[in-house]
C-alpha cells in the first residue's frame, strides 16, 4: 500500500464513520458502527497494518495520521454513547413523568359506621356521669348467661329455638351469649359494691332476619349497684340518656314487665321520633317506641354474687343499639346496617 492510498482510506474511513456514528440511535448500533470502522477487518485496521512496508521518509507522517484518525473515531463512538444513555434517561423520565398542572383527585374520605358512631355517644354520655365500660367474652357459660341471673333451667329463651349452643367436646354448657347482662355478673363477682358499668358488644339470638332484626346484633348493658339506689334513679338516669342521644325533646316511659333478673321489672319506650309521639306506621300509631328493658336487680342475682340483698340495692338495663342506630339516623331497615353499601356508609361522613 503506498502512502497516498494510505491518507485516501483515512480520509475516506474519517467521513464515513463520522456518517456512521451519528446515524447509531442505539447501543447496539453504535456498536455495530465501531466493529465496522475499528475492527480488525476495517479498512483503517488495514492502514495501520501496512505502516511497516512504507518508505522511512512517510511512515511518520501515515503512522501520525493514522493514529489521530483512531482517536478522533474513538472519542466520537463515546460521545455518542453518552448522548444515546441520557437520550434513554429523558425517554424513561418522559414516560414515568406525572402531570401536576392538572387538578389533583382527592382521596375520598372515610366515614365511621353508624353502630360505631352510637355505640361511641353511648359510652360518652355514660363515662360522663360516672359509669365505667367493661367488655367481655362473646361465648358464655350457662351459669354466666342463665342460672346466676335467674333464669331457671325451663325458661323458654334456654332452649335451642332462642340460644345458640356450641358443640365443644367436654362443655355442652357453652353458649353464644345472648345478652350483655354475663357482665353484669362477672363485674360484681369481681368487686364490691358501689358497681356503675356499661357494658357494650354483639349478642346472639335464633332471631329471624326481618326489617327490625338480625340474629346477630348490638347491645348495651348498664348496671348500677350501690346502698340506698331506687326505681326513681333508674328513671332519671334513662331520660338523662334518651334526651342526650336523641334529643331534649324526647320523652320515655317505663311501662310494666317481667325479666326475671329485675324485679320490678318494665320496658322503656321513647316518643316516636317520626312523629313526635302522634302516631304514624314507625311507631304501629302508639306513638312511643320500645328500646329495652329494665329494672331493679333481683334480690337473688345478688345473693348469687355474694352481694347483701337488705343492705344493696342496684338498676339494670339493656337493650340493642342497633336499633337506637335506626332511631338516631332515621334508617327504615335494620339490614342497612350489615349490607356494608357504601352509598350507605358514606353519608354518616362527617356525623361523629
Amino acid at each position: 500500500m503506498d502512502p497516498t492510498e494510505a491518507v485516501g482510506i483515512l480520509d475516506e474511513q474519517l467521513e464515513r464513520g463520522r456518517a456512521l456514528i451519528a446515524a447509531a440511535g442505539t447501543i447496539e448500533a453504535l456498536e455495530e458502527a465501531k466493529v465496522a470502522l475499528l475492527g480488525r477487518k476495517a479498512p483503517i485496521s488495514s492502514v495501520q497494518s501496512s505502516l511497516g512496508s512504507l518508505p522511512p521518509d512517510v511512515r511518520r507522517d501515515v503512522g501520525r495520521r493514522t493514529n489521530e484518525a483512531f482517536a478522533e473515531l474513538r472519542t466520537a463512538l463515546e460521545a455518542r454513547r453518552v448522548e444515546i444513555e441520557e437520550g434513554g434517561d429523558l425517554e424513561r423520565l418522559e414516560a414515568d413523568r406525572v402531570d401536576v398542572t392538572l387538578p389533583g383527585r382527592r382521596l375520598r374520605g372515610g366515614s365511621l359506621h353508624p353502630l360505631t358512631i352510637v355505640e361511641a355517644e353511648i359510652v360518652d354520655i355514660f363515662t360522663r356521669i360516672g359509669y365505667r365500660v367493661v367488655e367481655g367474652p362473646e361465648v358464655e357459660d350457662e351459669w354466666h348467661n342463665f342460672d346466676a341471673l335467674n333464669i331457671p333451667p325451663d325458661h323458654p329463651a334456654r332452649t335451642s329455638m332462642d340460644t345458640t349452643f356450641l358443640d365443644v367436646p367436654d362443655h355442652p354448657e357453652l353458649v353464644l351469649r345472648t345478652h350483655t347482662s354475663p357482665m353484669q355478673i362477672r363485674t360484681m363477682e369481681n368487686q364490691e359494691p358501689p358497681v356503675y358499668v356499661i357494658v357494650p358488644g354483639r349478642v346472639y339470638r335464633n332471631e329471624e332476619i326481618t326489617a327490625k332484626n338480625m340474629p346477630v346484633f348490638h347491645q348495651v348493658e348498664g348496671l348500677a349497684v350501690d346502698e340506698g339506689i331506687s326505681f326513681a334513679d333508674l328513671n332519671g338516669t334513662l331520660l338523662t340518656f334518651y334526651r342526650e342521644l336523641l334529643g331534649p325533646e324526647r320523652e320515655v316511659r317505663l311501662t310494666p314487665s317481667f325479666f326475671p333478673f329485675v324485679e320490678p321489672g318494665c320496658q322503656v319506650e321513647v316518643s316516636c321520633f317520626v312523629c313526635g309521639g302522634s302516631g304514624c306506621r314507625t311507631c304501629a300509631y302508639t306513638g312511643w317506641i320500645e328500646t329495652m328493658g329494665a329494672g331493679m336487680v333481683h334480690p337473688t342475682v345478688l345473693e348469687n354474687v355474694g352481694y347483701d340483698p337488705e343492705r344493696y340495692t342496684g338498676f339494670a338495663f339493656g337493650g340493642g343499639y342497633d336499633r337506637l342506630a335506626m332511631i338516631r339516623f332515621g334508617i327504615p331497615d335494620i339490614r342497612l346496617l350489615w349490607e356494608n353499601d357504601v352509598r350507605f356508609l358514606e353519608q354518616f361522613e362527617g356525623v361523629a
